[in-house]
């Protein structure tokens, strides 16, 4: 990266902790106080991800929450600048490449109070997880997105794949397809001057749907927006981003991650006799988060604990929610203790399918009561585990934020693509815990046993 390029730093607002899947040797805040913010962007690397969480939350508490941290935001970016720690800022919003989340809710709040900007750039495109967008089309896999489970989402269901018609739908025709501006894969295919003709004319923050199908059109719109913000002549452009994770590494053009995915995997933590246990947590329910658990449970060195969903949530619905559920920690508290004692890998999962709920309200909060289950069985045991592998993101949040009451975890790399390895630091006698955060929609039916099987061939000696 040219020097200039090196002084701007790129604050990532992450709906989830799973957006940093592409890359490496960088914080991720789950608090964002004056204090640790500005550690945050003290900090070598040209990215800071906050982890916002906010696809756990209803829409008003969603907003609030985008809100508090660009406002906190706001005065440190102002410190940082004036005192020559960072030249410049770019702001992205991380959003779930299979296109669920609180759009365009959260890239309002953020231009309300991080802007004015002269367009928000919407690039979904995620190639580490086969997720492409070809003339204004998302794909999964070479499938219409809305043509996939994802789409038919609880809490964020649509009906298109066509991102003008998706940005429609999605802001219940305040923002109508016909006022969305498109960057196709000829004009990132030829990049240079036309390219950046057309981000420079952009003005009163447009929508602009990106297509991307390749690191170099990805690598080439980077290139263009870099340019653009530079200061030099004329007036330096102002871009939002509502993205996914691959254009968060074309921004900041990251060397290679120096640890290998088997250097990963060998931070295990270890005890006096060996390699300690690992846990692995399994809170997402899409049908492939089903597929990927079954898979692990065919494995006989893991052996599964179920927390029943029904069973939650009729307590939830009943007197004493609180007492009732702690009575019901103590019994799968049990049963993990019992899995890891004849030295097997214990797999946390709710039960599978999506529960029924009266409402959105209800579906929230039960979601976040599992979630705090799991956190809580987790952190208990955490000082004994080697390693942590939690499946989604709301799950991993909870985990992070909660159970382990962390301020920041520092990322390592990807294990595999597309699942971060990051070091907690919980723990100080066996040094800090690796988690890998693992995201609820990416790989196939053997990633899950293919982390699991990575990490615990890190058994051998010393």
């Amino acid at each position: 990266m040219a020097q200039a390029a090196q002084a701007i730093k790129i604050v990532v607002i992450d709906d989830d902790p799973t957006g940093s899947q592409t890359v490496h040797g960088c914080p991720l805040l789950l608090r964002w106080d004056a204090e640790t913010l500005a550690a945050g962007l003290a900090h070598p690397s040209p990215l800071l991800f906050l982890l916002a969480n906010t696809r756990a939350l209803a829409p008003a508490e969603a907003a609030d929450r985008v809100r508090e941290i660009c406002r906190a935001l706001r005065p440190a970016l102002a410190q940082a600048t004036a005192s020559g720690r960072i030249g410049g800022w770019i702001v992205a919003s991380r959003g779930d490449s299979t296109l669920r989340g609180h759009f365009p809710l959260e890239v309002e709040v953020i231009a309300a109070e991080l802007g004015p900007f002269d367009a928000t750039l919407l690039v979904p495109a995620f190639l580490e997880g086969g997720r492409t967008t070809v003339d204004g089309v998302h794909r999964l896999h070479g499938q219409p997105v809305h043509e996939s489970p994802f789409a038919r989402d609880g809490l964020f269901a649509y009906g298109t794949s066509h991102l003008p018609d998706w940005v429609e739908e999605k802001s219940g025709g305040r923002i109508p397809a016909t006022a969305v501006d498109h960057i196709g894969w000829r004009e990132l295919d030829a990049g240079g001057p036309a390219l950046m003709g057309h981000l420079a004319r952009l003005e009163r923050n447009v929508c602009v749907a990106v297509d991307g199908a390749s690191t170099q059109q990805l690598a080439a719109l980077a290139a263009a927006v870099r340019s653009l913000i530079a200061p030099g002549a004329g007036r330096p452009r102002r871009f939002l981003f509502q993205c996914a994770a691959s254009l968060i590494q074309a921004l900041a053009s990251l060397p290679p991650q120096p640890l290998s995915p088997a250097a990963l995997a060998s931070l295990r933590r270890r005890g006096g006799a060996g390699p300690l246990p690992g846990l692995v947590l399994v809170g997402s329910h899409v049908p492939l988060a089903d597929r990927q658990l079954e898979r692990l449970l065919a494995e006989p060195d893991c052996v599964g604990v179920e927390l029943e969903v029904s069973k939650v949530q009729r307590l939830l619905e009943g007197p004493e929610p609180a007492l009732l559920l702690a009575s019901l920690e103590q019994a799968w508290a049990r049963r993990l203790a019992e899995v890891l004692a004849v030295g097997h890998t214990p797999v946390l999962y709710t039960s599978r399918g999506e529960a029924r709920c009266r409402h959105a309200a209800e579906r929230r909060a039960l979601g976040l009561a599992l979630a705090g289950a799991m956190a809580r069985l987790a952190a208990a045991l955490a000082p004994a585990l080697g390693y942590l592998i939690s499946k989604g993101g709301i799950t991993t949040h909870t985990l992070l934020a909660d159970g382990l009451d962390l301020e920041q975890v520092e990322l390592q790399g990807q294990l595999l693509p597309g699942l971060s390895l990051v070091l907690a630091a919980q723990g100080v006698h066996q040094g800090p815990l690796p988690v890998l955060t693992f995201p609820g929609n990416l790989g196939d039916e053997g990633t899950l046993w293919e982390a699991w099987r990575r990490m615990e061939a890190q058994a051998g000696p010393a």
